[in-house]
């Protein structure tokens, strides 16, 4: 999979395609859909497949203290998107001069001169343009004109509603992992790389691996049990996402993972943190000895759980 980074970037060979517009948050099912999609209408017209996304998502810009939290970082974003067959994917920045194009001057901007798209997949929710004027009538309409057909993916629904980031989002902040896992295609995780931290786990006895995040706020929050992708093999832990609110706060969420009898040096390393079951809610603890035994109750939780569970194993 290629990735271009702004239409100043594109280049003669990269016109001519088929393409989708969205965030592509999380690359749930209901994105899956759109991209399987997409993928038969490449084959079927012998053109690449190209996603176009933004960076920051366009809440982050308007409102970043408001946005709703990331599914997904753009690597993370990225990989997923090649996991799905995407050949092209071309990333705008999300600025003032792009929000105030006009969904006309979008159009013609992206689609006609810079990818002379030839058919184009897109939610028939979805919504563009400066003030959000543009929408799939008026895609529709602008595609006549231009020469690309335009549909409408189909929605995807899982228990009688409608599969979205929103709904992905929501199911996480209450700690249904389950309901996630069906939304998603796949257990919920994070990927980020192992960096120096407080060191405060292993003056409690229980080192940790402190995630970098790269968000402003986390889809969920409390402590879990969680496998951490390395090497290929899937190491038991637990882990607490959030605040750390008994501890001095840095107003930033955190991901701490402990792994299960794990003796190595994970600095600088880029894992996969993938939550399986929710334990407990985070929570302020009157002393660092009250944080403890928590984190010791913890631990023992986990390693029950592991320890009955027939998929995970710790390092061996």
């Amino acid at each position: 999979m290629q990735l271009v980074r702004g239409l100043h970037n594109l280049r003669p060979r990269h016109r001519g395609c088929v393409a989708t517009i969205g965030n592509f948050d999380g690359v749930h099912r209901g994105h899956q859909a759109i991209l399987a999609r997409l993928r038969e209408r490449a084959a079927e017209l012998g053109l690449p497949s190209c996603v176009v996304i933004f960076e920051p998502q366009p809440r982050e810009f308007f409102s970043p203290d408001k946005a709703p939290a990331r599914l997904t970082r753009l690597r993370e974003k990225l990989q997923l998107l090649s996991e799905q067959g995407v050949d092209l994917v071309l990333c705008l920045a999300f600025n003032r001069r792009l929000r105030e194009l006009s969904a006309a001057e979008f159009v013609h901007a992206t689609l006609v001169e810079g990818l002379g798209v030839q058919h184009l997949e897109v939610g028939d929710d979805f919504r563009f343009g400066c003030d959000r004027a543009g929408d799939f009538d008026f895609l529709l309409k602008a595609g006549a004109a231009e020469g690309f057909s335009v549909e409408a993916a189909t929605t995807i629904e899982v228990d009688g509603e409608r599969v979205s980031s929103t709904r992905l989002r929501q199911v996480l902040a209450e700690g249904d992992l389950a309901c996630a896992e069906a939304l998603l295609g796949r257990p919920f995780g994070i990927t980020g790389r192992v960096m120096h931290g407080q060191k405060l786990g292993r003056q409690l006895g229980a080192p940790t691996a402190n995630v970098q995040l790269k968000r402003r706020n986390t889809p969920l929050s409390g402590v879990f049990l969680v496998s951490l992708e390395l090497d290929g093999k899937s190491l038991a832990g637990v882990a607490n996402i959030g605040m750390r609110p008994t501890v001095e706060s840095d107003g930033k969420p955190h991901l701490e993972v402990h792994l299960l009898d794990y003796q190595g040096d994970l600095y600088g390393r880029l894992v996969q943190v993938t939550f399986h079951r929710k334990l407990r809610d985070e929570q302020r603890f009157a002393s660092l000895e009250a944080l403890k035994t928590a984190i010791d109750a913890d631990i023992a939780a986990a390693r029950d759980y592991w320890r009955a569970s027939p998929l995970m194993t710790s390092q061996d």
